[in-house]
């Protein structure tokens, strides 16, 4: 499921767009394309899992293929069948849940079957796979370390897949890496008796699905109060001047403090100054921080934060 991390990334990338645009803010718009981009997110979820299927379908084409060859080679008469013999691999190509969700989806690799084969041929080259070829050690949990090892060891660094991502959804870049850890708690989840295992759905709860829905609409609705608070507090600064990353970074903070009660303001702060890390500068990130030390110590002040429950305001 989609993390609230992400949640939030994925909403400054939709405001950052909208910024960028020079159009008025519509909060219903703007909502929109928050979900079609995390409904995207899942599709690359999904797209992941049914990689590994075409490249066992792939692996298996090959060897039907040197075995009809009139004179053969070592390689050809013993090939390697790990992906094709892989249990987990067989598991996720008949798990109902994924051929459903596949189908309803519209997904499949059809269109890049070049792309397949070069991931497939880069994999195969690898010492990852070379270890797994001459390991004695068969077993089912074997066969999910060979997964578990392609999806984080390899793929995310397959310049090929890179690439794809890239050209395919401008946010997959970002997304990869929170959709392998997906991947992965899928995997581990699978268990060789019996094939009902389901697939993690797009949101954990509907806490989160709520979360998604509140957060865009509060910093769309209340933008010019919270651009009024980080302009009380930034000395000498004018608000024009602030990186437009940075103020949208600053606005959702502050969103989020004041309309989730349940949200620790810690949690809160610890969040956007980590993503702040990856979308702005090192010196956006002592900024960010400074002025929203600030402001919670205003809201405090001022009675503004409604927390409940126990270490919330900390």
């Amino acid at each position: 499921m989609i993390s609230r991390r992400l949640i939030r990334i994925k909403v400054l990338q939709v405001l950052y767009a909208y910024s960028k645009k020079n159009e008025g803010y519509s909060s219903l718009v703007a909502e929109k394309e928050l979900f079609h981009s995390i409904d995207k997110f899942y599709d690359l979820y999904l797209l992941l899992l049914l990689l590994i299927i075409e490249m066992s379908k792939l692996e298996r084409a090959r060897i039907e293929l040197r075995q009809n060859k009139n004179i053969k080679s070592v390689d050809d008469q013993f090939p390697s069948t790990i992906l094709v013999d892989n249990r987990l691999i067989k598991l996720l190509d008949t798990n109902q849940h994924l051929i459903n969700l596949k189908e309803e989806h519209k997904l499949n690799w059809k269109a890049n079957p070049d792309l397949v084969k070069k991931i497939y041929n880069d994999f195969i080259e690898t010492e990852l796979y070379k270890s797994y070829i001459v390991s004695e050690n068969s077993s089912f949990e074997s066969d999910k370390k060979l997964l578990s090892d392609f999806y984080s060891e390899f793929l995310s660094e397959n310049v090929s897949f890179i690439d794809f991502l890239e050209e395919e959804n401008i946010y997959w870049n970002d997304d990869c890496g929170f959709a392998i850890v997906m991947v992965l708690k899928t995997l581990e989840n699978f268990k060789p008796e019996g094939n009902n295992t389901k697939l993690l759905p797009l949101f954990k709860n509907d806490d989160d699905k709520e979360f998604t829905k509140k957060i865009i609409r509060s910093a769309i609705v209340n933008r010019e109060e919270y651009l009024k608070i980080i302009e009380k507090h930034v000395e000498n600064w004018d608000t024009e001047r602030i990186a437009q990353l940075d103020l949208l970074i600053l606005q959702l903070a502050i969103a989020e403090i004041l309309e989730f009660s349940s949200i620790p303001v810690k949690v809160t702060l610890d969040e956007f100054i980590e993503i702040s890390k990856y979308y702005s500068t090192e010196r956006s990130k002592v900024f960010i921080n400074g002025l929203l030390d600030k402001i919670i110590k205003q809201f405090e002040a001022e009675g503004r934060l409604n927390k409940k429950g126990r270490g919330l305001i900390t």
